[in-house]
């Protein structure tokens, strides 16, 4: 590793926002200026690709440095049981850590804030102990059998009814500017000598969206978020249309939430100049993923790995890295070891930790020249694996969706509707997206082929047969999948299971009293 100036790191993933809703990356209103003015001077990446189309593996492969498949983290196990955290690496090397999210899914009862000195989440909805102790260790139980059972379909209500007590607009004032303020404590109180990593989730983009109102009236004037279809799984299940005009009001109150983030974040990194730790700050801001807005005859960003979901905005900030337009491929778990290399730290001696590899940090002359590595990981064995063949390709996998499929079947069933079983949303996928060509092979629906270079909004898909570049990409997917256990294409199976009979009595009792037994 060598040696770089700044000795902090500030992470910012703005949560659900699409890169082509963002000013760097060309958008016509003026959601950004704040991020528009740290792109000045930061490189910004047109091809980072997300592992995952949502929230948990994302973060997880980035705190992590491992696909979704290697560390587990999912919705049918909800947690990162074993793998070694980023913040851990950061905490042992004597590094000041936090994490500070309004995402139901950034706490402690995940594990994804293990190793952080300090964490808060700011998601209120539910109380914080419901997401951790007895009901955990019930998920855990109903999900040791390998198959979803009706059990555990009780369980992930939880996160439905969540789901629909944010759409109701409950809960759903934004956290913003309290996680910034709570940013900012640390940082003016961290006294480490080494520095410190602030890691900042932002929630505003994520449905429902309810934007504070100076915002609402620039670029949703007139919009009441009340009367707008804010549920995705009504419109997904087939339960409710959504015509063009609607669609428009729905993307200013998108935009509306996407300009108070800027806002908050153009705050903070006001303080960083004005107080003299800017220079001495890396900065990281992408998204974890994006959403779609009837792209696709789809909503939200569940069911689907298109490029609206899965190709993010990626800023980064490090005297290593010259200003300007990156168009190479990028892929957000190498942030793992981009991040190791700005503070010169060493995972090498903590237990379980992915080892610190130059081929995948942002900040490295040998990014992605996984011909020199005498180790490779399971992403770089598919990649060097084609004879004669140079392309570079990210990888994107998505499980079975736990919770979204049983809130959109109940949107379904409360319509008269009856899903299909070949409905996109009861499929596993997984893809490899390459710089110009993507392969979506998946379990219950049509694979799907496509070249981005000609095709960029994914209208006409192609088989391998018909197309060289679309072939290659179905060849790398191939062989990742060999590399993480083989492909998804026999249909996964609900099962009946009697585990939770083995559940201890106050399990029991505390799923009883949140209405998950009787």
């Amino acid at each position: 590793m060598g040696r770089h100036t700044p000795t902090n790191v500030l992470f910012v993933v703005l949560d659900t926002v699409r890169k082509d809703r963002l000013t760097p990356y060309g958008y016509d209103r003026p959601t950004t200026p704040e991020l528009a003015a740290v792109a000045e001077e930061s490189a910004v990446f047109e091809s980072a690709v997300a592992p995952a189309p949502w929230t948990l593996p994302v973060h997880a492969s980035m705190f992590t440095g491992l696909y979704p498949s290697q560390h587990g983290a999912d919705q049918g196990s909800p947690y990162l049981e074993e793998a070694t955290t980023l913040a851990s690496v950061l905490s042992t090397a004597g590094y000041d850590t936090a994490c500070y999210s309004s995402n139901a899914w950034i706490t402690p009862y995940t594990e994804l804030t293990r190793g952080f000195d300090d964490q808060d989440s700011f998601f209120e909805v539910l109380p914080q102990d419901l997401l951790s102790g007895p009901l955990a260790r019930a998920w855990r139980l109903v999900n040791d059998n390998d198959r979803l059972n009706e059990i555990a379909t009780r369980i992930v209500r939880l996160g439905a009814q969540a789901h629909e007590k944010l759409a109701s607009g409950e809960g759903a004032d934004s956290k913003t500017p309290a996680v910034i303020d709570r940013t900012r404590s640390f940082i003016e109180g961290s006294e480490s000598e080494a520095g410190w990593f602030a890691f900042v989730n932002l929630m505003d983009a994520h449905l429902p969206y309810y934007p504070p109102e100076e915002y609402r009236e620039e670029f949703a004037p007139g919009v009441d978020p009340s009367t707008v279809c804010q549920n995705s799984k009504e419109y997904n299940s087939g339960a409710r249309d959504v015509d063009a005009e609607e669609w428009e009001a729905i993307g200013g109150l998108y935009d509306a939430e996407i300009a108070h983030m800027d806002a908050e974040l153009g705050r903070l990194f006001g303080w960083l100049r004005e107080t003299g730790r800017w220079e001495d700050t890396t900065v990281i801001v992408c998204s974890d993923h994006g959403e779609l807005h009837g792209e696709h005859d789809l909503y939200g960003h569940e069911f689907a790995l298109y490029e609206e979901l899965i190709n993010v905005p990626l800023i980064v900030k490090h005297p290593e890295i010259e200003p300007g337009r990156r168009e190479r491929l990028v892929e957000l778990l190498d942030l793992y070891h981009t991040t190791l290399d700005a503070l010169s730290a060493d995972a090498g001696g903590v237990p379980g930790a992915v080892g610190f590899d130059p081929t995948r940090s942002l900040l490295s002359s040998e990014y992605r020249s996984f011909d020199r590595v005498t180790d490779p990981d399971v992403g770089q064995r598919a990649v060097l694996g084609g004879e004669g063949e140079s392309e570079d390709y990210a990888f994107v996998e998505y499980a079975q969706p736990v919770i979204e499929l049983h809130h959109l079947e109940e949107k379904a069933s409360e319509a008269g509707i009856t899903l299909p079983e070949d409905h996109r949303a009861y499929a596993r996928m997984r893809a490899a997206r390459g710089e110009d060509a993507k392969y979506v092979r998946a379990d219950r629906i049509p694979d799907e082929g496509y070249r981005l270079d000609t095709d960029p909004e994914e209208r006409s898909p192609l088989a391998p047969a018909d197309d060289e570049r679309v072939a290659a990409a179905e060849r790398a997917l191939s062989r990742f999948e060999g590399e993480v256990g083989g492909a998804w294409t026999t249909p996964a199976e609900a099962s009946a299971s009697d585990a939770l009979d083995e559940a201890d009595a106050e399990t029991k009792d505390r799923l009883r009293e949140l209405g998950y037994l009787e």
